[in-house]
């Protein structure tokens, strides 16, 4: 892969997305307003917050409310978790009326509370329970299927390639690795070989569906670092993009060859308050303000002398109490 063609439009199922630089599921930070600011940032593909299907099942509120779309969101995925098909059925029959751009199984994270049901990284000991998800959801209703996977459990048990034929057995549109086992957690370092690995799997067996890659991936250079070493077709940001939106352009200036932006502290502070009026639009400003806090903390990561700022902000309930932190910061610096 050359340097002219490391950014992309990439086809899942029958739609062609329009790059290949995608914002990934993150619980707790992939809701409406953050997707729908990385879309102006210049995320081209996002996914919804994981989605439980036993809580899909049951017509749960909060979780249907995960399910909502964001206004500028042409096109995008649910991801969904579970740790058998038992509730899946009805699950799907809830999703119906949403047309996402594709459906993504998490098959990835390591968090306790979701491995001891069966689901997220626990189903990689169980691969023939992937090809049975991707067949049902395939049969059922209309949209492309994604899998998102770790290396495998532990050191021991790495084992992604067959975890990867379980998918595409299924019927899977697309792959995505995040490369750490589960016992990993997010620890350094993720072993980029092992997409090169996997890309080179599906080619030699006759798979054309773009596999994407996760894992270290906090600046622009390590995006393309991780394009150019693997071969794979697209990236998925998760951390790096947190209090960070700005990674999708810079990535993008930086793969097709012109001169990366710098982030000034003003473009900071702006993006601070265009962030915190779209959760305000989204849950009122008491609930914004509040969720908005861990937002800014990331935001005002490796600012020097912002210590004072970060205790204002962690205390703050209203929209005016971060303009006058954000006025603060800007008269400090």
């Amino acid at each position: 892969m050359n340097k002219q063609n490391l950014y992309h439009p990439v086809t899942i199922g029958n739609t062609q997305i329009k790059g290949n630089l995608f914002l990934a599921p993150l619980a707790g930070y992939t809701d409406v307003p953050f997707r729908s600011l990385c879309i102006e940032m210049g995320s081209d593909m996002t996914f919804t917050e994981m989605v439980s299907t036993e809580g899909l099942f049951r017509k749960g509120e909060k979780t249907l409310a995960l399910l909502q779309k964001a206004p500028n969101e042409t096109e995008y995925a649910i991801q969904l978790f579970m740790g058998t098909t038992d509730s899946l059925p009805g699950a799907l029959e809830q999703l119906r009326g949403y047309n996402p751009t594709f459906i993504d199984i998490n098959c990835g994270c390591p968090v306790p509370k979701v491995t001891k049901t069966g689901a997220g990284s626990s189903m990689m000991k169980n691969p023939p329970l992937i090809t049975e998800i991707v067949k049902m959801i395939t049969r059922t209703i209309p949209t492309a299927v994604s899998v998102k996977f770790r290396t495998g459990w532990d050191e021991n048990s790495q084992n992604y390639l067959e975890f990867a034929q379980a998918a595409l057995d299924g019927g899977a549109s697309m792959l995505t690795l995040h490369a750490r086992t589960r016992a990993q957690g997010y620890a350094p370092f993720a072993d980029w070989a092992k997409l090169k690995t996997l890309k080179d799997y599906c080619i030699t067996n006759g798979y054309d569906v773009p596999i994407f890659g996760s894992g270290d991936l906090f600046h622009a250079q390590d995006a393309k670092k991780m394009l150019q070493e693997t071969g794979i077709d697209g990236i998925m940001f998760a951390r790096g993009a947190i209090g960070n939106p700005f990674i999708f352009q810079q990535t993008k200036d930086l793969l097709e060859e012109r001169e990366e932006r710098t982030i000034s502290l003003e473009q900071k502070i702006a993006i601070i308050l265009r962030h915190l009026d779209l959760m305000i639009a989204h849950y009122g400003e008491k609930s914004a303000c509040i969720q908005m806090r861990k937002h800014t903390c990331s935001y005002l990561k490796g600012i020097a002398n912002t210590s004072a700022i970060k205790q204002e902000v962690v205390k703050a309930s209203k929209r005016e109490d971060y303009l006058e932190a954000m006025h603060r910061l800007q008269a400090s610096c």
